[in-house]
């Protein structure tokens, strides 16, 4: 069999994950470090654990409704009201999600038609284009850079329309580089668009990561905004929850409707005991006032200054980021690329980092440092880069 002629095309030129490659190499390293994958290194809290133990205990293993189970619904209703003043109807305007990659992928899937374009700003999270091309769509990466502080701005934006563009993906707190988007930056974007039937597709999953005076800002929030947007979260990174993959989709009812379609025919509903959990972690973290968030974002905001002071120190530039739990210096005083700075960090001082090149052509250059991880390895992996950038600078 030739499986180059049986496998699509697009499959087939879709490159690999740039992180899961490093991510394979030092899972059979001994005393590595690994900097590389996006996960919280907290583990999900008991109580939540426990309520997916209890539905199984009541025989809750049936599938629930395509849209998800109507409690979880209100609740994720009521978390969104009250942390970020987002309205949307529980009943026809929110879809649960197995987890909130595969509501990147019916967003798209749901807007597309055979050569739209997407535009998506360059470096972001690796999974943006591949979906994409996946749905038909063309993407097209629009830059931006450390000079101002990696936020898209009007004019980057005005420049890329065309009459093809069908929608923009915005993903602030930003993986790969930290950034955040405030509300005058969001709101800069909101008069180009606002002429346009351009659609937004807010991926939102770091919001509650933010280490700024001002709290998150929803892009849907904004005037005229709510109707040309699809919002975007989910339990990862908030509730230490990425296992579970539980995520959400909000959107007006009648592109809620359509992206439905899509759902019940590839996924039908998403676990329903991973729904029982979110549910208790929405539950509990309102009754503590979200303490484990706050827990977590302070202590994840104590490792990214010492990562940036520590990059700083080794005469390294690095952008202050002040979203999401990932550091992104500049590497290019060194004359390497990103790969190879990678690829030589790994092997010579088992440090797992992620090339900027990973996230689209702006990250050459660069490195993603995740601090999503024990602070006594962050503060160990610093020093072993430290020896590393030592050796190697010019």
């Amino acid at each position: 069999m030739n499986y180059e002629e049986i496998l699509s095309k697009t499959v087939q030129r879709i490159p690999p994950s740039g992180i899961r490659k490093f991510f394979d190499i030092v899972s059979e390293m001994k005393d590595a470090i690994s900097l590389g994958v996006g996960e919280p290194d907290f583990v999900t809290p008991w109580n939540i654990c426990e309520s997916a133990i209890y539905s199984l205990e009541k025989g809750q293993t049936h599938y629930t409704s395509n849209w998800g189970t109507p409690q979880l619904r209100r609740a994720i209703a009521d978390y969104l009201q009250t942390r970020f003043s987002l309205r949307y109807d529980p009943m026809k305007e929110i879809i649960v999600t197995v987890g909130a990659s595969e509501g990147v992928d019916l967003a798209l899937r749901a807007l597309i038609n055979p050569g739209d374009e997407v535009l998506v700003p360059d470096p972001s999270y690796v999974s943006y284009a591949p979906c994409i091309a996946l749905a038909g769509g063309v993407a097209v990466p629009v830059e931006t850079d450390a000079r101002r502080s990696f936020r898209l701005g009007p004019e980057e934006l005005r420049r890329a329309l065309t009459p093809r563009t069908k929608a923009l993906i915005l993903s602030y707190p930003n993986n790969p580089t930290g950034a955040v988007m405030e509300r005058e930056d969001l709101e800069r974007l909101a008069q180009v668009l606002q002429d346009t039937n351009v659609m937004v597709i807010s991926d939102e999953i770091y919001a509650e990561l933010c280490y700024t005076q001002q709290p998150h800002v929803s892009f849907a929030t904004l005037p005229g905004m709510w109707e040309r947007t699809i919002t975007l979260n989910g339990f990862s990174k908030a509730f230490a929850m990425t296992g579970w993959r539980m995520g959400y989709l909000c959107a007006p009812a009648a592109l809620a409707a359509g992206i439905c379609k899509i759902h019940q025919y590839t996924i039908l509903c998403a676990p329903s005991q991973g729904q029982a959990a979110a549910l208790e972690a929405l539950i509990s973290g309102k009754e503590n006032n979200y303490a484990s968030i706050e827990r977590m974002r302070s202590t994840y905001d104590r490792r990214r200054r010492l990562l940036v002071k520590a990059f700083r120190e080794m005469g390294l530039e690095c952008f202050e980021p002040l979203g999401a739990f990932y550091v992104f210096p500049c590497i290019q005083s060194l004359g390497m690329s990103s790969e190879a700075f990678c690829e030589q960090l790994l092997y010579e001082e088992k440090v797992a980092v992620v090339p900027g090149t990973a996230f689209g052509a702006s990250g050459e250059g660069f490195i993603r440092c995740s601090y999503a991880t024990a602070t006594d390895k962050v503060q160990e992996a610093a020093q072993r880069i430290a020896r590393f950038v030592e050796r190697h600078r010019r």
